[in-house]
Protein backbone atom coordinates (compact mmCIF):
# COMPACT_ATOMS: atom_id res chain seq x y z
CA UNK A 1 0.00 0.00 0.00
CA UNK A 2 2.86 2.39 0.87
CA UNK A 3 4.55 1.63 -2.44
CA UNK A 4 1.30 2.34 -4.31
CA UNK A 5 0.94 5.72 -2.56
CA UNK A 6 4.54 6.64 -3.36
CA UNK A 7 4.15 5.69 -7.03
CA UNK A 8 0.68 7.21 -7.49
CA UNK A 9 0.22 10.19 -5.13
CA UNK A 10 -2.49 11.81 -7.28
CA UNK A 11 -4.55 8.63 -7.59
CA UNK A 12 -4.11 7.97 -3.87
CA UNK A 13 -5.51 11.42 -3.06
CA UNK A 14 -8.47 10.87 -5.42
CA UNK A 15 -9.21 7.48 -3.83
CA UNK A 16 -9.11 8.98 -0.31
CA UNK A 17 -11.44 11.85 -1.29
CA UNK A 18 -13.92 9.52 -3.02
CA UNK A 19 -13.86 7.08 -0.09
CA UNK A 20 -14.45 9.91 2.41
CA UNK A 21 -17.36 11.30 0.34
CA UNK A 22 -18.89 7.83 0.01
CA UNK A 23 -18.53 7.18 3.74
CA UNK A 24 -20.26 10.48 4.51
CA UNK A 25 -23.07 9.67 2.04
CA UNK A 26 -23.61 6.31 3.76
CA UNK A 27 -23.41 7.34 7.41
CA UNK A 28 -24.58 10.94 7.67
CA UNK A 29 -28.25 12.05 7.33
CA UNK A 30 -28.80 13.85 4.03
CA UNK A 31 -29.86 17.50 4.09
CA UNK A 32 -33.07 18.33 2.15
CA UNK A 33 -31.18 20.10 -0.65
CA UNK A 34 -29.01 17.03 -1.17
CA UNK A 35 -32.07 14.78 -1.47
CA UNK A 36 -33.61 17.10 -4.06
CA UNK A 37 -30.61 16.47 -6.31
CA UNK A 38 -29.90 12.78 -5.65
CA UNK A 39 -33.30 11.55 -4.47
CA UNK A 40 -34.07 9.78 -1.21
CA UNK A 41 -31.10 8.39 0.66
CA UNK A 42 -32.74 4.96 0.88
CA UNK A 43 -32.77 4.70 -2.93
CA UNK A 44 -29.07 5.56 -3.00
CA UNK A 45 -28.26 3.00 -0.30
CA UNK A 46 -30.25 0.28 -2.04
CA UNK A 47 -28.44 0.98 -5.31
CA UNK A 48 -25.10 0.93 -3.46
CA UNK A 49 -25.71 -2.39 -1.71
CA UNK A 50 -27.30 -3.93 -4.80
CA UNK A 51 -24.22 -2.92 -6.78
CA UNK A 52 -21.84 -4.41 -4.20
CA UNK A 53 -23.76 -7.69 -3.93
CA UNK A 54 -24.08 -7.89 -7.73
CA UNK A 55 -20.33 -7.30 -7.82
CA UNK A 56 -19.92 -10.27 -5.44
CA UNK A 57 -21.81 -12.44 -7.93
CA UNK A 58 -19.71 -11.13 -10.82
CA UNK A 59 -16.59 -11.83 -8.77
CA UNK A 60 -17.57 -15.47 -8.23
CA UNK A 61 -17.99 -15.92 -11.98
CA UNK A 62 -14.99 -13.82 -13.01
CA UNK A 63 -12.59 -15.27 -10.41
CA UNK A 64 -12.95 -18.68 -12.02
CA UNK A 65 -12.61 -17.06 -15.43
CA UNK A 66 -9.47 -15.16 -14.43
CA UNK A 67 -7.88 -18.40 -13.20
CA UNK A 68 -8.60 -20.13 -16.51
CA UNK A 69 -8.12 -17.22 -18.92
CA UNK A 70 -5.81 -14.87 -17.03
CA UNK A 71 -3.44 -17.40 -15.46
CA UNK A 72 -3.60 -20.49 -17.68
CA UNK A 73 -4.10 -18.55 -20.95
CA UNK A 74 -7.00 -20.87 -21.91
CA UNK A 75 -9.71 -18.98 -23.83
CA UNK A 76 -12.81 -20.64 -22.41
CA UNK A 77 -15.82 -18.85 -23.89
CA UNK A 78 -18.05 -21.66 -22.60
CA UNK A 79 -17.62 -20.25 -19.08
CA UNK A 80 -21.03 -18.55 -19.20
CA UNK A 81 -22.66 -21.83 -20.22
CA UNK A 82 -21.03 -23.51 -17.20
CA UNK A 83 -22.52 -20.75 -15.01
CA UNK A 84 -26.00 -21.34 -16.41
CA UNK A 85 -25.72 -25.13 -16.13
CA UNK A 86 -24.62 -24.74 -12.51
CA UNK A 87 -27.72 -22.65 -11.85
CA UNK A 88 -30.03 -25.28 -13.36
CA UNK A 89 -28.30 -28.07 -11.41
CA UNK A 90 -28.59 -26.05 -8.21
CA UNK A 91 -32.29 -25.49 -8.83
CA UNK A 92 -32.97 -29.19 -9.44
CA UNK A 93 -30.97 -30.33 -6.40
CA UNK A 94 -32.50 -27.73 -4.06
CA UNK A 95 -35.99 -28.55 -5.36
CA UNK A 96 -35.49 -32.32 -4.97
CA UNK A 97 -33.74 -32.35 -1.59
CA UNK A 98 -34.92 -29.14 0.04
CA UNK A 99 -31.33 -28.37 1.09
CA UNK A 100 -30.07 -25.06 -0.31
CA UNK A 101 -26.45 -25.56 0.80
CA UNK A 102 -26.31 -29.02 -0.80
CA UNK A 103 -27.07 -27.42 -4.17
CA UNK A 104 -23.76 -25.51 -3.96
CA UNK A 105 -21.81 -28.72 -3.38
CA UNK A 106 -23.59 -30.53 -6.22
CA UNK A 107 -23.06 -27.65 -8.67
CA UNK A 108 -19.39 -27.27 -7.73
CA UNK A 109 -18.65 -30.99 -8.13
CA UNK A 110 -20.61 -31.56 -11.36
CA UNK A 111 -19.41 -28.39 -13.11
CA UNK A 112 -15.88 -29.05 -11.85
CA UNK A 113 -16.02 -32.49 -13.50
CA UNK A 114 -17.31 -30.84 -16.69
CA UNK A 115 -14.28 -28.53 -16.49
CA UNK A 116 -11.95 -31.54 -16.28
CA UNK A 117 -13.57 -32.98 -19.41
CA UNK A 118 -13.11 -29.66 -21.22
CA UNK A 119 -9.47 -29.48 -20.17
CA UNK A 120 -8.68 -32.99 -21.37
CA UNK A 121 -10.79 -33.04 -24.54
CA UNK A 122 -10.35 -29.47 -25.77
CA UNK A 123 -7.62 -27.38 -24.18
CA UNK A 124 -4.98 -30.03 -23.75
CA UNK A 125 -5.07 -30.62 -27.52
CA UNK A 126 -5.00 -26.89 -28.39
CA UNK A 127 -2.41 -25.40 -26.05
CA UNK A 128 -1.31 -21.99 -27.30
CA UNK A 129 -3.87 -21.94 -30.14
CA UNK A 130 -6.05 -19.06 -29.00
CA UNK A 131 -8.15 -18.79 -32.15
CA UNK A 132 -9.01 -22.51 -32.20
CA UNK A 133 -9.86 -22.42 -28.49
CA UNK A 134 -12.11 -19.42 -29.06
CA UNK A 135 -14.02 -20.97 -31.96
CA UNK A 136 -14.38 -24.40 -30.34
CA UNK A 137 -15.60 -23.05 -26.99
CA UNK A 138 -18.07 -20.73 -28.74
CA UNK A 139 -19.45 -23.81 -30.49
CA UNK A 140 -19.59 -25.74 -27.20
CA UNK A 141 -21.40 -22.80 -25.58
CA UNK A 142 -24.03 -22.70 -28.34
CA UNK A 143 -24.61 -26.46 -28.13
CA UNK A 144 -24.87 -26.35 -24.33
CA UNK A 145 -27.31 -23.43 -24.50
CA UNK A 146 -29.55 -25.33 -26.93
CA UNK A 147 -29.42 -28.47 -24.80
CA UNK A 148 -30.35 -26.51 -21.68
CA UNK A 149 -33.18 -24.80 -23.56
CA UNK A 150 -34.45 -28.24 -24.63
CA UNK A 151 -34.17 -29.65 -21.09
CA UNK A 152 -35.53 -26.75 -19.04
CA UNK A 153 -37.47 -24.70 -21.59
CA UNK A 154 -37.55 -20.93 -21.83
CA UNK A 155 -38.96 -20.27 -18.36
CA UNK A 156 -37.06 -18.53 -15.57
CA UNK A 157 -36.37 -20.54 -12.41
CA UNK A 158 -35.88 -19.17 -8.91
CA UNK A 159 -33.93 -21.10 -6.28
CA UNK A 160 -35.84 -20.63 -3.03
CA UNK A 161 -33.97 -18.99 -0.16
CA UNK A 162 -33.86 -21.15 3.00
CA UNK A 163 -35.95 -20.00 5.94
CA UNK A 164 -32.95 -19.09 8.07
CA UNK A 165 -31.74 -16.65 5.40
CA UNK A 166 -35.08 -15.22 4.30
CA UNK A 167 -36.32 -11.79 5.22
CA UNK A 168 -34.53 -8.46 5.65
CA UNK A 169 -31.82 -7.59 8.15
CA UNK A 170 -31.77 -4.19 9.84
CA UNK A 171 -28.37 -2.55 9.39
CA UNK A 172 -27.00 0.25 11.63
CA UNK A 173 -27.10 2.68 8.71
CA UNK A 174 -29.44 5.65 8.72
CA UNK A 175 -31.67 5.51 5.63
CA UNK A 176 -33.75 8.58 6.44
CA UNK A 177 -35.97 10.29 8.97
CA UNK A 178 -39.67 9.75 9.61
CA UNK A 179 -40.52 12.85 11.61
CA UNK A 180 -38.24 12.66 14.65
CA UNK A 181 -37.77 8.90 14.23
CA UNK A 182 -34.60 7.53 12.65
CA UNK A 183 -35.22 4.96 9.90
CA UNK A 184 -32.50 2.33 9.51
CA UNK A 185 -31.73 0.47 6.31
CA UNK A 186 -33.31 -2.97 5.94
CA UNK A 187 -31.63 -5.25 3.40
CA UNK A 188 -32.16 -8.90 2.33
CA UNK A 189 -30.18 -11.19 4.63
CA UNK A 190 -29.35 -13.67 1.85
CA UNK A 191 -27.56 -11.03 -0.24
CA UNK A 192 -25.41 -10.00 2.72
CA UNK A 193 -24.57 -13.65 3.45
CA UNK A 194 -23.53 -14.22 -0.16
CA UNK A 195 -21.41 -11.04 -0.05
CA UNK A 196 -19.57 -12.33 3.04
CA UNK A 197 -19.10 -15.74 1.38
CA UNK A 198 -17.65 -14.10 -1.76
CA UNK A 199 -15.19 -12.11 0.36
CA UNK A 200 -14.09 -15.26 2.20
CA UNK A 201 -13.64 -17.15 -1.08
CA UNK A 202 -11.64 -14.28 -2.57
CA UNK A 203 -9.31 -14.07 0.44
CA UNK A 204 -8.77 -17.85 0.45
CA UNK A 205 -8.02 -17.83 -3.29
CA UNK A 206 -5.50 -15.01 -2.89
CA UNK A 207 -3.80 -16.83 -0.04
CA UNK A 208 -3.75 -20.09 -2.02
CA UNK A 209 -2.13 -18.42 -5.03
CA UNK A 210 0.39 -16.32 -3.12
CA UNK A 211 1.14 -18.23 0.08
CA UNK A 212 1.00 -21.95 -0.75
CA UNK A 213 3.04 -24.46 -2.72
CA UNK A 214 0.23 -25.14 -5.20
CA UNK A 215 0.03 -21.40 -5.88
CA UNK A 216 3.77 -21.30 -6.46
CA UNK A 217 3.47 -24.20 -8.93
CA UNK A 218 0.61 -22.48 -10.79
CA UNK A 219 2.53 -19.21 -11.14
CA UNK A 220 5.70 -21.01 -12.15
CA UNK A 221 3.80 -23.07 -14.73
CA UNK A 222 2.31 -19.94 -16.23
CA UNK A 223 5.69 -18.19 -16.50
CA UNK A 224 7.70 -21.16 -17.82
CA UNK A 225 5.85 -24.46 -18.20
CA UNK A 226 8.78 -26.34 -19.75
CA UNK A 227 11.20 -25.40 -16.97
CA UNK A 228 8.68 -26.41 -14.30
CA UNK A 229 8.10 -29.75 -16.02
CA UNK A 230 11.87 -30.30 -16.09
CA UNK A 231 11.91 -30.14 -12.27
CA UNK A 232 9.60 -33.15 -12.11
CA UNK A 233 6.40 -31.27 -11.25
CA UNK A 234 3.21 -32.68 -12.78
CA UNK A 235 2.22 -29.55 -14.67
CA UNK A 236 -0.79 -31.03 -16.45
CA UNK A 237 -2.27 -32.29 -13.18
CA UNK A 238 -1.85 -28.86 -11.59
CA UNK A 239 -3.55 -27.17 -14.54
CA UNK A 240 -6.42 -29.69 -14.56
CA UNK A 241 -7.03 -28.97 -10.86
CA UNK A 242 -7.03 -25.22 -11.50
CA UNK A 243 -9.38 -25.58 -14.46
CA UNK A 244 -11.76 -27.79 -12.45
CA UNK A 245 -11.75 -25.29 -9.57
CA UNK A 246 -12.41 -22.34 -11.89
CA UNK A 247 -15.28 -24.19 -13.58
CA UNK A 248 -16.65 -25.24 -10.18
CA UNK A 249 -16.72 -21.60 -9.10
CA UNK A 250 -18.84 -20.81 -12.16
CA UNK A 251 -21.27 -23.53 -11.03
CA UNK A 252 -21.41 -22.08 -7.51
CA UNK A 253 -22.03 -18.62 -8.98
CA UNK A 254 -24.92 -20.10 -10.98
CA UNK A 255 -26.59 -21.19 -7.73
CA UNK A 256 -25.97 -17.76 -6.22
CA UNK A 257 -27.42 -16.05 -9.29
CA UNK A 258 -30.45 -18.34 -9.23
CA UNK A 259 -31.04 -17.49 -5.57
CA UNK A 260 -31.27 -13.70 -5.65
CA UNK A 261 -31.99 -13.29 -9.35
CA UNK A 262 -33.13 -16.14 -11.61
CA UNK A 263 -31.88 -18.88 -13.91
CA UNK A 264 -33.05 -18.34 -17.49
CA UNK A 265 -31.85 -18.63 -21.11
CA UNK A 266 -29.53 -15.79 -22.05
CA UNK A 267 -27.89 -15.51 -18.65
CA UNK A 268 -24.89 -17.41 -19.98
CA UNK A 269 -24.08 -14.66 -22.50
CA UNK A 270 -24.68 -11.92 -19.96
CA UNK A 271 -22.31 -13.36 -17.39
CA UNK A 272 -19.69 -14.33 -19.95
CA UNK A 273 -19.56 -10.69 -21.13
CA UNK A 274 -19.49 -9.49 -17.52
CA UNK A 275 -16.58 -11.83 -16.78
CA UNK A 276 -14.65 -10.58 -19.80
CA UNK A 277 -15.17 -6.95 -18.78
CA UNK A 278 -14.23 -7.66 -15.14
CA UNK A 279 -11.02 -9.46 -16.15
CA UNK A 280 -10.08 -6.69 -18.60
CA UNK A 281 -10.74 -3.94 -16.03
CA UNK A 282 -9.15 -5.73 -13.08
CA UNK A 283 -6.18 -7.25 -14.89
CA UNK A 284 -5.72 -10.79 -16.17
CA UNK A 285 -4.70 -13.30 -13.54
CA UNK A 286 -5.25 -10.98 -10.55
CA UNK A 287 -7.74 -12.08 -7.89
CA UNK A 288 -7.68 -8.63 -6.27
CA UNK A 289 -8.16 -7.07 -9.69
CA UNK A 290 -11.16 -9.32 -10.35
CA UNK A 291 -12.70 -8.19 -7.05
CA UNK A 292 -12.14 -4.50 -7.79
CA UNK A 293 -13.39 -4.84 -11.37
CA UNK A 294 -16.47 -6.80 -10.29
CA UNK A 295 -17.47 -4.19 -7.70
CA UNK A 296 -16.91 -1.34 -10.17
CA UNK A 297 -19.04 -3.02 -12.84
CA UNK A 298 -21.76 -3.97 -10.34
CA UNK A 299 -21.96 -0.41 -9.00
CA UNK A 300 -21.96 1.07 -12.50
CA UNK A 301 -24.87 -1.16 -13.53
CA UNK A 302 -26.97 -0.46 -10.45
CA UNK A 303 -26.37 3.29 -10.19
CA UNK A 304 -26.84 3.59 -13.94
CA UNK A 305 -30.19 1.78 -13.82
CA UNK A 306 -31.39 3.99 -10.94
CA UNK A 307 -30.13 7.45 -11.96
CA UNK A 308 -29.55 7.13 -15.72
CA UNK A 309 -31.78 4.25 -16.92
CA UNK A 310 -31.54 5.23 -20.58
CA UNK A 311 -27.75 5.07 -20.61
CA UNK A 312 -27.10 2.44 -17.93
CA UNK A 313 -25.65 -0.06 -20.42
CA UNK A 314 -23.04 2.47 -21.54
CA UNK A 315 -21.39 2.94 -18.13
CA UNK A 316 -19.93 -0.57 -18.00
CA UNK A 317 -18.15 -0.14 -21.30
CA UNK A 318 -17.10 3.42 -20.45
CA UNK A 319 -15.20 2.02 -17.45
CA UNK A 320 -13.53 -0.56 -19.67
CA UNK A 321 -12.56 2.05 -22.29
CA UNK A 322 -11.09 4.42 -19.69
CA UNK A 323 -9.06 1.63 -18.07
CA UNK A 324 -7.76 0.41 -21.42
CA UNK A 325 -6.84 3.97 -22.41
CA UNK A 326 -4.77 4.71 -19.31
CA UNK A 327 -3.78 1.25 -18.06
CA UNK A 328 -4.06 -1.39 -20.81
CA UNK A 329 -2.92 -4.24 -18.53
CA UNK A 330 -5.83 -3.58 -16.14
CA UNK A 331 -5.97 -1.94 -12.74
CA UNK A 332 -4.03 -4.68 -10.96
CA UNK A 333 -2.44 -6.39 -13.96
CA UNK A 334 1.27 -6.74 -14.33
CA UNK A 335 2.83 -4.26 -16.73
Amino acid sequence: MTAFVQRNPAWSLIIVVVAAALLWAIIAPWPPGFEEVFGRKQIFLNALFNGITLGALYFLVASGFTLIFGLMKNVNLAHGALYLLGGYIGYEVADATGYWLFSFIAAFVIIGLAGIVLQYVVFRRMEGEDLRQTLVTIGISIVMADLMLWAWGGSAYQILTPQWLSGPLTLPIVAGMRGDEVVYLRYPFVRLAILVAAIVIGVLMWLALNRTKIGMLIRAGVDDRDMLAATGARVQLVFVIVFAFGAGLAGVAGVVGGTFQSVAPGEDIRFLLASLVVVIVGGMGSILGAAIGAVLIGLAEQFGSVYFPTYSVVFTFMIMVVVLAFRPQGLMGRG
